[in-house]
């Protein structure tokens, strides 16, 4: 994977995120809009936030007046209730119900407010269950969606065709993008709720610091699937927002994929856990692939410079270093 950031707008090509602007950045304390924050203050933008203490982003009569009052030249959503397999099959009304109300209450103040640019963050699940791989952003809605996490799907699909809408019929400048699946500084590591990466690393370290001779997996590990470390979504958001004003969504990925079982071994050894590693086939595996097509987003310049086992590394310091904990 090469070393190279996205570069800055060639001057052929005007940006459309102008030098210095004020963005709001809603979900500023989650894994992806943490990055986001570090990477538009780098580039020398002024970032907007509200913690949801002071504002419920599911109230769309506060998200409004707070918008109005604010007045951002630019929005990024990336507020979410997210989770794993575990938690999406737990609370599907959770999850369906306060993504919708999010997108509802941003995505239409930030229109009465006159923001000039936003960027919707769904997720690469929207795709089909059995889509074609890699998956092609015109995959949409051409079969039905992995069971499991079916009620967050239908609610970023829905930010979607909200976001197209604005466009058709307003000729707003939102766009939407599909991230694959996200670690990095900032994820969430309780067993509950957090996705495979961040599990996987907190059950091997608990596992070495416990001695336990093994650790048992759900699923067969037999399912693929890619990893973006977030300075590197961070980067391709900034890039859309200079660059990109379609209306079909665009995906956001490393272009890479790799099997759960072999992921699960590269932070085995990235932990040092010496134990054996087992697998309970009672348990759902998931989509059996899903790699998307960043055909779209390569051709806008965008290449990832974070290698896996390097980001899985720095997560895992980063996750220590939370925890007060010793390797």
């Amino acid at each position: 994977m090469t070393t190279d950031l996205p570069g800055p707008p060639q001057e052929s090509v005007p940006s459309l995120l102008r030098p210095g602007a004020r963005v709001f950045v809603a979900g500023h304390r989650g894994l992806v809009g943490s990055a986001l924050v570090r990477r538009l203050t780098a580039d020398g933008h002024e970032v907007i936030t509200r913690g949801r203490e002071f504002l419920d982003l599911r109230d769309a009569e506060r998200t409004g007046a707070f918008l109005r009052d604010a007045r951002p030249d630019a929005v990024v959503l990336a507020a979410a209730k997210v989770g794993g397999i575990m938690a999406n099959s737990t609370y599907p009304v959770q999850f369906i119900e306060d993504n919708l109300r999010i997108q509802l209450s941003v995505i239409a103040g930030a229109h009465a407010a006159g923001t000039e640019r936003l960027l919707f963050l769904g997720s690469s699940c929207i795709y089909p269950k059995l889509a074609p791989q890699p998956i092609p952003e015109s995959a949409l809605l051409t079969g039905p969606l992995e069971p499991t996490n079916e009620a967050y799907a239908l609610a970023k699909i829905a930010g979607i065709v909200q976001i197209q809408s604005y466009r058709r019929q307003y000729g707003a400048a939102y766009i939407s993008a599909m991230p694959t699946n996200l670690y990095g500084p900032g994820d969430n590591f309780d067993l509950e709720t957090s996705h495979v990466l961040p599990a996987l690393i907190r059950r091997f370290h608990e596992a070495r610091q416990g001695d336990a001779p093994a650790v048992t997996l759900w699923g067969s590990g037999s399912p693929r699937r890619e990893f973006l470390h977030v300075d590197d979504l961070a980067a391709a958001c900034v890039l859309l927002l200079e660059r990109y004003d379609g209306d079909a969504p665009v995906n956001v990925g490393s272009g890479e994929d790799l099997t759960i079982r072999e992921l699960a071994s590269t932070v085995a050894d990235v932990t040092s856990y010496q134990g054996r590693v087992e697998w309970d086939t009672a348990k759902p595996d998931g989509t059996p692939r899903k790699l998307l097509d960043v055909s779209r987003l390569s051709s806008l310049g965008f290449k990832p410079h974070v290698p896996l086992r390097d980001g899985i590394a720095r997560t895992y310091a980063w996750w220590l270093d939370q925890q007060g904990a010793q390797v």
